[in-house]
């Protein structure tokens, strides 16, 4: 751990020329380190994935979180901002990779950046970051438990959340995919489906399900958060970073 680090609000260039808001957080010293793009989940831009990017950056990464819904409500509280892009139908497919593609970038314009991008997202954010990893060439890419990458979203959700499986064949690089086995969005039925079209294509990737484990169990504020398989899971994930990386 990296006890020296910066963490503040930044401005990229997203999707389309879009100047948007991010949170950097990087660790002191110029050592040449991977980045890591960490896509907020549906709730929002918030504390908690703040928190998971300032924790990249004392694990020795540079970590940046685009905000993905600074066009519809710049500044707003993360609920709000929420809940407005939701009723404008969600992040749209194209925007998100472009946003992606544009924090990406800016990663790997930093000093000591070795040039290697990972990609990391929670529930709407895990199927955002499959889809990044099949639009965009990155070296590693962190799914945890991504919905409607298989499966059909139930009624109710933003129309931009449907199914992205056909683009498993471009997938750019390595997964690791981190799943509750009491889940249902994503299913163990859903996560087997994931695994074995992964399989066939010869996509290489690293599945790990955790039993009494449901959605959001990384969530340390809320009822779901299961500290075994998180703390497990947070193995996983730096162990894979770090191989694919470099740190």
């Amino acid at each position: 751990m990296i006890d020296e680090l910066t963490a503040s609000t930044v401005t990229i260039t997203g999707h389309g020329g879009d100047e948007i808001e991010a949170y950097l957080a990087r660790p002191s010293g110029e050592q040449p380190r991977g980045g890591v793009v960490v896509i907020h989940h549906m709730p929002g831009y918030d504390r908690e994935t703040k928190e998971i990017v300032r924790r990249f950056a004392a694990e020795g990464f540079d970590a940046l979180c685009p905000n993905l819904y600074h066009r519809e409500a710049p500044g707003a509280a993360p609920d709000d901002a929420a809940a407005t892009a939701r009723a404008a139908g969600g992040v749209p497919d194209e925007r998100l990779v472009g946003d992606v593609a544009g924090a990406a970038d800016h990663l790997r314009g930093l000093t000591g950046a070795n040039g290697k991008i990972g990609v990391i997202g929670y529930c709407s954010g895990g199927r955002h970051t499959f889809l990044a990893a099949c639009s965009l060439q990155v070296d590693a890419a962190v799914d945890c438990y991504g919905a409607f990458v298989v499966e059909d979203p139930p009624e109710g959700m933003p129309p931009t959340m449907q199914p992205i499986l056909h683009l498993a064949p471009n997938l750019s690089c390595p997964l690791l995919g981190l799943f509750g086995a009491e889940d249902r969005f994503p299913s163990p039925e859903s996560v087997a489906a994931l695994d074995a079209e992964l399989t066939r294509l010869g996509k290489p990737h690293e599945f790990h399900s955790y039993d009494e484990a449901g959605h959001s169990f990384f969530s340390v504020d809320r009822p779901a958060y299961r500290p075994a398989a998180a703390v497990d899971g947070w193995s996983h994930i730096l162990a894979f970073f770090r191989t694919n990386l470099g740190a």
